[in-house]
């Protein structure tokens, strides 16, 4: 019953954050990647605890997250530093 529970809400974050993202205007999603890259870090570190909770498959699941998230950090690092290149004087 645990892991039944665990892959409802991996699959729930899933599409809640898919229905956020779309959301989005594309003229706002450049300066929100800023502040998601938080978010994205506090999800790394719920990702590395879910690795320890859940046997095997949470295991999977929590490795899985971290993945993600690390790359939308990376990512969103990526674009804002991209962002701010552009306000810079050549």
């Amino acid at each position: 019953m645990d892991m039944i529970n665990i892959f409802t809400v991996f699959i729930l974050a899933i599409f809640v954050g898919f229905e956020i993202i779309t959301k989005v205007p594309p003229t706002l999603h450049t300066p929100l990647m800023s502040g998601s890259n938080a978010i994205s870090g506090i999800a790394i570190v719920g990702a590395i605890i879910a690795t320890k909770v859940g046997g095997e498959l949470g295991s999977w699941l929590g490795l899985i997250a971290v993945i993600f998230a690390t790359i939308n950090v990376v990512g969103g690092f990526m674009v804002t530093d991209r962002m701010l290149k552009m306000f810079k004087r050549k």
